[in-house]
């Protein structure tokens, strides 16, 4: 029986953290002498209501228990639309986006990290609104969940289900036996990577605003960002090449970061994973390269620029980060169609990235190679290993239905945008970005434009998808079966 008074306890506490990191933003406003102060405090203070009444009033506690996986995925699920609820009371209430529709939009989208938006001068919004903004893809980046579980102790429940619900990819590599010790050691390299890209950003040509915001959406591989250009907007090299290291390393697996960090620097490049990732990145970025090159006739004097604009684009799409330096659709529709199937693509899983992830392709690439041999050996037990591991069938069979389920979904939701009256081009990039938590795609929803246009019921589906695709599909979809609720 699944206990909801323990899940609203967790989902009280969420909200309530939620009220406190909202508070931030008016600081900022109140620096900048701006209007919206009264706005944001009052978001703040009916966010710590609601949390309190939760966790307190309406939340029990039950001593020495532990959450299960039914209860894990439902205050995952949950989690993620209530905060989506709660963080559009700052455009609601200041008058920014006055639409409940496009602000729940707009929020879903910043704590997915995806970075879809249907704002068309972000430039216009208060400081502490673009704060709170970006603030929403830093918290959504490694996961408020994920943070919870570093004080989950004080509602006396374990926190191993919310981790595996949670954390993004197949793995389940820790780097501390105790999950709360894992969450705090996650927590402390993000927000450190966070704080040195703001500092090398800030000591460019960028603003410390505009430095801090861009170091929280880079780390949560975003693509907010407080410019209608994007980083389009801050064309010196330094800017550009500082924000595509950082993009590649949120798309690291995590735990290589730490080992990296703690002197094991062999264990990353030894990772098949990060291998991969490494050499698809670099690969597409020179196939592009040559493209523009080739395409647009820069000549010599603007290799330097076809270079730096390939390979951000290529590191912004595949660690799903979405920030724009240039439209790649403008370049070739060859190009347009790589870009468009490299949405597909993801870093690495046990990242921030969103995306199907490198792991699972290179899962499945290694068992559709080892089919042959088996058809040719059909009494031969052949498995699949990775890092020299024989990776068990059930999770290469829970790999490539994944991957199946993404793809249909990605079709029938293709169909259902269509539908709704956009045309074909526009309806497979809003449904792929969106489920890949990218951000930009192709048609009418492209690297220049946003999703402003799309129909309300279209903008409540893909915030679905956003969603559906953060969480990896089956913790969200679990909860639409028979099964799931029929457990004891």
């Amino acid at each position: 029986m699944i206990n909801f008074r323990v899940i609203a306890r967790v989902l009280g506490l969420l909200v309530t953290m939620l009220g406190v990191l909202s508070s931030l933003p008016i600081f900022v406003s109140l620096y900048y002498d701006e209007g919206c102060v009264a706005p944001l405090l009052w978001s703040t203070l009916i966010m710590l209501a609601s949390g309190f009444i939760l966790w307190k009033f309406i939340g029990i506690r039950i001593a020495n228990s532990t959450l299960r996986k039914q209860e894990g995925f439902l205050i995952v699920t949950l989690g993620w639309v209530l905060m989506s609820a709660f963080g559009t009371l700052p455009y609601l209430m200041s008058g920014a986006i006055p639409d409940f529709t496009d602000a729940f939009f707009e929020t879903m989208s910043g704590f997915t990290t995806t970075g879809a938006s249907i704002l068309t001068d972000i430039e216009a919004l208060d400081h502490g609104l673009l704060f709170w903004r970006s603030m929403t893809q830093w918290i959504g980046g490694m996961g408020i969940i994920v943070m919870t579980i570093a004080i989950l102790p004080i509602l006396g429940i374990g926190g191993m289900e919310l981790f595996l619900a949670e954390a993004p990819g197949p793995t389940s590599d820790k780097l501390h036996p105790r999950i709360k010790e894992t969450a705090k050691r996650l927590w402390l390299i993000y927000a450190a990577l966070t704080a040195l890209l703001t500092l090398l950003l800030g000591f460019g040509e960028m603003g410390w605003f505009d430095a801090v915001n861009h170091g929280m959406t880079t780390m949560a591989t975003g693509g907010f960002s407080t410019r209608q250009d994007s980083i389009a907007y801050f064309q010196t090299p330094y800017t550009q090449y500082i924000i595509v290291f950082f993009m590649f390393l949120a798309g690291t697996n995590y735990t290589l970061i730490y080992f990296t960090l703690t002197g094991k620097v062999k264990k990353m490049w030894q990772n098949e994973e990060f291998r991969t990732y490494f050499l698809v990145t670099a690969l597409l970025a020179l196939i592009i390269f040559v493209a523009i090159y080739l395409v647009t006739n820069c000549g010599p004097e603007g290799a330097e620029r076809a270079f730096r604009d390939s390979l951000f684009q290529v590191v912004s799409i595949i660690t799903t980060t979405g920030f724009v330096s240039a439209d790649y659709t403008a370049w070739a529709p060859a190009i347009t169609v790589v870009f468009f199937l490299m949405l597909f693509l993801g870093a690495s899983a046990g990242s921030t990235s969103g995306g199907v992830k490198i792991i699972r392709h290179l899962t499945m690439a290694k068992n559709c190679i080892l089919e042959f041999r088996r058809v040719l050996h059909p009494r031969a037990i052949i498995p699949v290993k990775l890092n020299g591991r024989i990776v068990l069938p059930t999770i290469v069979t829970n790999v490539l239905v994944f991957i199946l389920i993404y793809m249909l979904i990605f079709a029938v939701s293709s169909v259902i945008m269509a539908a709704m009256g956009l045309d074909f081009e526009t309806a497979i990039g809003a449904v792929a970005t969106a489920l890949s938590n990218v951000g930009p795609g192709i048609g009418k929803v492209g690297p220049v434009d946003n999703f402003s246009a799309i129909p309300e019921v279209g903008k409540w589906f893909l915030s679905f998808l956003m969603l559906v695709g953060r969480l990896e599909l089956f913790t969200v979809l679990v909860l639409f079966t028979r099964y799931f609720w029929r457990m004891n």
